[in-house]
């Protein structure tokens, strides 16, 4: 029997791109629970961009509640857990606490068998559905069997991101403005850095268009110690360390367009509905197949065939990446220009 919930924990204690690709998912547990309380569990680093989203009644960092799990599962009267990423700790103090309803896909960790009752069994190595795809998975026990198409995934996300007057000072100057979101921090494979020098040099004679460099801190540091090449052109600005999380999802609605590989900033853009490309190695968990870009304007390029030893290769890029050409890059943002150019043109007449 399909069961019902007063307050729902989910729990996605993971990366940006992890936490963003749940939210279609809580969408539609908005859906089956209306009147319920839906609160997300996730790392401190993510709150800001979980409470962008309208599905989500509240926003708890587990950095705050890890040392009494129980006693705030108890407090809060969560009555049903939603382990979105395994977590042996709250599942037990799920399960010590009496929580009535505790989901888990009893196929990924030993533990969620014991500890969860309303069980899921799925295997995302073995899924051709997107990561957005699979996380419906843990709708089951609510009777939701349906796992919506990937063309469908663009209008569940409900994000409302204010303005941010810092950025609208940044960009105003610029008829548009371009984001390079060079590294991946580890969470994807990288796009070589001398594939972007060459794509903002092609650029660089084309007054209309500016570059920014987004990333963290330490990103930024390493773009200044290995990429001087593009530093030095005057089309490029390096923003890397200088927006808050909030202000970057701003930024990046604001802007005209965005560039990255398999990292956060990708997806949020996708989810928002910006001009969004997302470059990938055709190679398994890596590949577009699983983490590509879904949004309303988002495209997705890979190489045709992965490079040889592709999945051991320890290194930020490969020959993948390196077979996705400048040329083919510059004719998308080229194209993206002239959309957005048409828009102005037409908000004018």
């Amino acid at each position: 029997m399909p069961i019902s919930s007063s307050h729902i924990l989910v729990s996605r204690q993971d990366n940006i791109g992890d936490v963003i690709l749940t939210l279609p998912m809580i969408a539609r547990l908005r859906e089956l629970n209306p009147t319920a309380k839906i609160t997300m569990l996730c790392r401190g680093y993510t709150v800001p961009v979980v409470r962008l989203c309208a599905d989500v009644d509240d926003v708890i960092d587990i950095e705050s509640i890890e040392d009494d799990l129980i006693g705030y599962l108890k407090r809060t009267r969560v009555d049903t857990v939603i382990l979105a990423q395994p977590d042996r700790a709250l599942a037990y103090a799920a399960f010590l606490a009496r929580v009535r309803n505790r989901i888990g896909n009893a196929r990924q960790k030993l533990y969620q068998l014991f500890y969860c009752n309303r069980r899921v069994r799925f295997s995302k190595g073995l899924s051709e559905d997107h990561e957005a795809q699979i996380n419906f998975e843990f709708l089951r026990p609510y009777g939701e069997t349906n796992i919506p198409p990937r063309e469908d995934i663009p209008a569940l996300y409900h994000l409302e991101i204010p303005d941010d007057p810092v950025c609208t000072a940044k960009l105003a100057g610029h008829a548009f403005n371009l984001i390079l979101h060079m590294k991946s921090n580890g969470h994807g494979r990288e796009w070589p850095i001398e594939h972007f020098v060459s794509l903002a040099h092609s650029l660089q004679d084309n007054p209309a268009i500016h570059i920014w460099l987004t990333g963290s801190a330490a990103e930024g540091a390493w773009i200044e110690e290995h990429g001087q090449a593009i530093l030095a052109l005057p089309n490029v600005t390096n923003i890397c360390g200088m927006l808050s999380l909030q202000q970057l999802s701003s930024f990046i609605k604001q802007a005209d367009g965005l560039i990255a590989s398999g990292t956060g900033p990708l997806h949020m853009s996708a989810a928002i509905g910006q001009r969004t490309l997302g470059l990938f190695p055709p190679t398994r968990p890596m590949h577009p197949g699983r983490w590509a870009a879904l949004g309303r304007r988002a495209i997705n390029l890979t190489a045709e065939k992965s490079c040889e030893d592709c999945r051991r290769i320890t290194t930020p890029t490969c020959d993948c990446m390196r077979q996705i050409t400048p040329a083919t890059v510059l004719q998308i943002v080229l194209s993206w220009e002239a959309d957005q150019k048409s828009l102005s043109q037409a908000n004018q007449s």
